[in-house]
C-alpha cells in the first residue's frame, strides 16, 4: 500500500480538490462539520449552509436510505460503492451527485462527492441524438417506401443501370412487359443487349453523354423482338454506391399521339370558351349542350344555365320557321354560312344576327352554332364609310394647283390616318404606336404636335411620365 503520511495538509486539500466536486466531512453523529467545493457550479447549490446540518436532511426523500447506507462504513470492506444522491436546490428542482465514504480518526467520515451534471448531460445529449437518428432512418424508411411504390406502379419502362459496367441493377414492371421478362431475368444483364445490334452503339453513346454531362439525354432505339423504336431517355443520379443510371422508356407513336390529341383538346376547348362571336352546341332535337361567353352576353344571360338543356327555338323570333331551315340544313350534313334572323334575348329586346352552323357526327350527332352580332357589322361598317378618301377630289386640283402642293397634302394626309389608326388600335398608347409605325417616340410626338393631335400641354404630361 501507498504511504501518505507525509503528506501535508494543503497538499491533501489540493488532491482532494481535484478528484472529487465537493468533499464533506461528517461526525459520528452523522453532522457536517466541514465543506469543501471544487466547482464554482456548485455554488448555486448552498453547501456552505449546510455545516452543522445532519447530511440526511440535506437530500431528497427518495435519497435518505442511501445517505444511511453511506454512514455505515466497514473498516475491513475492500470495495467502495458509489452512492447516487439528489440534492434540492434552493431556486428549484435537483442535483445530482455521487459518494463514496471513507473513515477518517475519531470515528468521523470524509464523503467525496462527483457532481453528475455533465455526466447526465451528456446522457441526454445521447438520447436525443439517438432519437435523432431513429427519427431519421424513419423517414428514410418512409422515403424509401414511397420510392419502391412510384418505381413500380409507374407506367413507363423504369431502369436504374451501374454507370461503370452497364448492368442492369433494377427494372420496375413496366420495363419487365416491354421487354417480355416474365421470368425478372433481366437484373444483371449488359442493358446494351437488350437492344438490336443497329441500336447498341446509339445508347452507348446516349449514356457516355448523360454521365459527362450530368444532364437528362434522349435519343431512338429498337429493343430486341421489336420493329419499331422507342424513346430512350437516361439521367445520372449518386448513391452511396457510386453514379447510376435511371433510364426510362417510352412508345413513340403512343406518346405523341396521346401528347397531341390531349393538347389539342385542351386548346380547342379553351378557344371555344373565349371565341370573339357567339358560340352554342345543341342535339338535333335543338336542346342547348353549351355555350360560351359571348353566346351568353348576346343573348343577356348571366349564366349557363339560364339557356343550357332549353329549345333553341324559343331564343328565336320566327321560332319554329327558323329552327325548320336550320335543322333541315344541318342533318343532311350541309354546313350553314351566315343565315341572317333575329333572337330574343332575356330582358325581351329583339337582336338581328347572323348564324352559321355546321353538323358534327362525333363522339355523338351535334350541331355547333356561330352567331354574330349583325348591329355590331353594321357600326363597324358605318366607321369605315366614315373615314374620308383622300383621293377623291384630287383629279378636281390638277391644273388649279401645282402638283408638288398636291403630293405634299396627300402625303400629309396619309401620314395622319395612319397615326390615327395606329392610336386607335393600341387604345391610344402613344409607345406602342410608334413602335408599330417604325417611329421614334420623339418623332411621333413632333408628327402629333404638327397635326394638332396632341397639345403642348399633352406633350409635357407625357414627358413628366
Amino acid at each position: 500500500m501507498m504511504n501518505f503520511a507525509d503528506l501535508d495538509e494543503s497538499n491533501f486539500n489540493k488532491l482532494l480538490g481535484l478528484v472529487s466536486d465537493v468533499s464533506l466531512v461528517i461526525s459520528d453523529k452523522g453532522f457536517v462539520e466541514d465543506v469543501s467545493t471544487g466547482q464554482d457550479t456548485l455554488a448555486n447549490l448552498g453547501c456552505q449552509h449546510w455545516l452543522g446540518k445532519r447530511w440526511i436532511d440535506t437530500v431528497t426523500t427518495e435519497s435518505k436510505r442511501k445517505i444511511q447506507d453511506l454512514l455505515v462504513v466497514k473498516p475491513e470492506s475492500q470495495s467502495i460503492i458509489w452512492r447516487h444522491v439528489n440534492h434540492p436546490m434552493p431556486s428549484g428542482g435537483e442535483t445530482a451527485i455521487q459518494y463514496i465514504t471513507v473513515a477518517l480518526k475519531g470515528n468521523k467520515l470524509l464523503a467525496i462527492g462527483r457532481n453528475l451534471k455533465r455526466l447526465a448531460e451528456l446522457q441526454r445529449r445521447l438520447v436525443e441524438t439517438q432519437q435523432s437518428m431513429e427519427r431519421d432512418f424513419l423517414r428514410l424508411r418512409h422515403i424509401e417506401a414511397r420510392y419502391r411504390v412510384l418505381f413500380e406502379t409507374s407506367p413507363e419502362a423504369v431502369l436504374v443501370v451501374d454507370t461503370h459496367s452497364y448492368r442492369l441493377i433494377e427494372a420496375n414492371a413496366g420495363a419487365q412487359s416491354v421487354f417480355k421478362d416474365a421470368g425478372k431475368r433481366l437484373v444483371g444483364r449488359d442493358f446494351r443487349e437488350c437492344f438490336k445490334a443497329e441500336s447498341q452503339g446509339e445508347v452507348q453513346s446516349l449514356l457516355k453523354t448523360a454521365l459527362a454531362t450530368g444532364r437528362i439525354e434522349m435519343c431512338s432505339a429498337t429493343i430486341m423482338g421489336s420493329s419499331s423504336p422507342m424513346t430512350v431517355s437516361a439521367n445520372v443520379f449518386r448513391q452511396e454506391g457510386g453514379a447510376q443510371f435511371l433510364v426510362r422508356l417510352t412508345q413513340r407513336e403512343a406518346s405523341a399521339s396521346t401528347h397531341l390529341k390531349i393538347d389539342a383538346s385542351v386548346v380547342l376547348s379553351e378557344a371555344m370558351e373565349h371565341f370573339p362571336d357567339g358560340w352554342l352546341l345543341t342535339d338535333p332535337s335543338g336542346t342547348v349542350r353549351s355555350v360560351n361567353e359571348e353566346g351568353m352576353a348576346l343573348l343577356g344571360l348571366t349564366a349557363p344555365s339560364q339557356v343550357v338543356g332549353q329549345s333553341l327555338e324559343r331564343w328565336l323570333i320566327r321560332g319554329a320557321v327558323d329552327w325548320g331551315v336550320l335543322n333541315t340544313a344541318l342533318k343532311q350534313h350541309k354546313p350553314i354560312r351566315n343565315f341572317a334572323t333575329e333572337v330574343r334575348t332575356l330582358s325581351g329586346m329583339t337582336l338581328p344576327v347572323e348564324i352559321s352552323g355546321a353538323y358534327l357526327a362525333k363522339p355523338e350527332p351535334l350541331f355547333v352554332m356561330f352567331v354574330r352580332d349583325l348591329n355590331r357589322r353594321s357600326q363597324s361598317a358605318q366607321t369605315s364609310a366614315a373615314v374620308p378618301n383622300p383621293f377623291a377630289e384630287l383629279s378636281q386640283l390638277v391644273g388649279r394647283r401645282p402638283i408638288k402642293d398636291i403630293v405634299g397634302d396627300t402625303v400629309d394626309t396619309i401620314e395622319r390616318m395612319c397615326i390615327e389608326a395606329a392610336l386607335e388600335l393600341t387604345h391610344n398608347n402613344r409607345a406602342s404606336a410608334a413602335e408599330m409605325l417604325g417611329l421614334s417616340r420623339q418623332s411621333l410626338y413632333v408628327k402629333l404636335r404638327r397635326f394638332g393631335v396632341m397639345s403642348e400641354n399633352d406633350f409635357d404630361a407625357d414627358a413628366s411620365a
